[in-house]
Parts: structure tokens; C-alpha cells; sequence
């Protein structure tokens, strides 16, 4: 067994910036000699993680999975082109991190990263990857959604690329049958928030107040105000609140009257759409 110790390892990837699983088979390879091991390092491309870090990431997919129909997640994860997008390593990489979220419970990104993924951690790959690639990497966010019945959609803008929206819908069981049909409406007009209620009280404030001041400005008679304000604030809803929402494959119908007609109802959903 080569003669190196924790400290050995650390500060070769400060100097590098390389992954703790490639400083240790580097230190490993070179029988614990750090010059030697700095120098393979370099040879094969992993030096300079950490220069990296400055760039932008913009582009990615997002992967996701539900585990025994109840309980689903969605992994946000970015490069910085499309050419590395559609690459097969970094596909791999957003499986291998999807099913280390699914393994691991992580609720968060900083969980996720400190997820075990063979010999190392989820960041220790993202880094080995990243310098294979020669692309930052980044692990951008994660989401979690459960019920009793849990529908997943990835949607593809690209047909050369893989899925950039990915989309959680959990309903209880009487909205099973229409939850797909909701998770592709999900994807398609991005609600921001489930129901009226969810909407925070200084959000409906200041649409209320926009929409009065606006009214006023326009000239609109002070007697009519409060029945404008109730119908903007009503556009309002019906723009970014999932229930009050035109159904996408029906537009006479809302998506709650929807989930009426079945007796069911949507418990919860999430959306990602890579770079948004």
C-alpha cells in the first residue's frame, strides 16, 4: 500500500484542483510520492479544476425518477454548451448523480454532493468528469415530490439533445388517471404556484395594488376600480397558479375543473427547466 496520509491528499487538491478518487489513485499509482503523483496528475488532464470555476454553466439536462409510484425526484445538472450536453459521459454522470439522490435521500444540493458514489463522493465525480470534459460541471439543484400517486415527464426542446424540463406531479390516487396529461401541462405554462392559497399575501398585495394603480392611470371611473381589480388580479391567478390555469389540452376547461371531473386533485408538483 503506498505511504501518503489525509494530509498528503488534501494538499494535492488544493494544488490541483483535482478530485479526492483521482488525487488518491494518482498517489496510489505513483507509491506515494506527491511530485510524482502531481505529475501524473497533469498528464492526464485533471489539473485545473478550479480554474474552471469562474465560467458560466448554462446548459445541462435534467434527469429524474419515481421509485414505487409514490415518491419522485428531478436533478438539475449544468455544462457550459450543448456540445457536452449531448455527450455520452456527462449523460452518464446525471444518472449515476440522479441514482445517488435516489440512494441517498439527498433534500439539497450540498447533501447531494457529499452523496457516496463508489470509492469517492457525488462531487468527486462531477470533478473527474468535468476535467475529462473540459467543462465546469455543475450540480444546480434537486427536488423531491410525494404521494400518493407520483407522475414524472422529462420533455426534450432538442431532438439532438437530451431532456431540458423535467416535471414532478404528485396527486392522490383518484387523480391518477390525468395526472400525465397535468405533468405535461406543468412543462408547457409553468405554473408558480399550485393553488390561490399558495400564493404569498404581499404577492396578491402588490398585484392588487399594480392592478389599481393601473386602473386610476388609465382613467378608469373610481366606482369600477375594486370590480377591475378583481378581474386582473383573477388574470393574475389564472396565469401562474397551476388550478386556476387553461388546461393545455383543453382551453375551455381550467386544470382544476379537470381534476374534478376524476375526483381527484394535485397534492403537489415541481418544474425545472435547465438555465430557467
Amino acid at each position: 500500500m503506498a505511504n501518503y496520509t489525509a494530509a498528503d491528499i488534501k494538499a494535492l487538491r488544493e494544488r490541483t484542483g483535482a478530485g479526492m478518487l483521482d488525487v488518491k489513485k494518482a498517489l496510489d499509482e505513483a507509491d506515494g510520492d506527491v511530485e510524482k503523483a502531481l505529475e501524473i496528475i497533469r498528464i492526464k488532464g485533471l489539473k485545473g479544476i478550479s480554474k474552471r470555476e469562474g465560467r458560466s454553466a448554462l446548459d445541462g439536462l435534467v434527469a429524474g425518477a419515481v421509485v414505487d409510484g409514490t415518491s419522485g425526484v428531478i436533478v438539475e445538472v449544468n455544462c457550459e454548451t450543448d456540445f457536452v450536453t449531448k455527450n455520452e459521459k456527462f449523460v452518464a454522470l446525471a444518472d449515476q448523480i440522479l441514482a445517488a439522490a435516489v440512494a441517498s435521500g439527498a433534500q439539497d444540493v450540498e447533501s447531494l454532493l457529499a452523496a457516496p458514489v463508489g470509492e469517492g463522493t457525488v462531487k468527486d465525480l462531477v470533478d473527474e468528469v468535468a476535467a475529462a470534459l473540459g467543462e465546469k460541471i455543475v450540480v444546480r439543484r434537486i427536488a423531491r415530490v410525494s404521494g400518493e400517486h407520483v407522475e414524472l415527464y422529462l420533455h426534450k426542446v432538442s431532438k439532438d439533445l437530451p431532456p431540458q424540463v423535467g416535471v414532478l406531479v404528485a396527486t392522490d390516487a383518484a387523480g391518477a388517471p390525468v395526472s400525465r396529461d397535468v405533468a405535461t401541462h406543468v412543462a408547457a405554462f409553468s405554473p408558480l404556484y399550485l393553488s390561490r392559497e399558495d400564493v404569498p399575501e404581499e404577492t396578491v398585495a402588490n398585484e392588487r395594488r399594480i392592478a389599481e394603480e393601473t386602473a386610476r392611470n388609465e382613467g378608469k371611473p373610481e366606482a369600477a376600480l375594486p370590480k377591475i381589480v378583481e378581474g386582473r388580479l383573477n388574470g393574475f391567478f389564472k396565469e401562474n397558479v397551476l388550478l386556476d390555469q387553461a388546461f393545455a389540452k383543453d382551453n375551455k376547461k381550467s386544470v382544476g375543473q379537470v381534476l374534478s371531473e376524476v375526483g381527484g386533485a394535485v397534492t403537489g408538483f415541481a418544474r425545472f427547466r435547465v438555465g430557467a
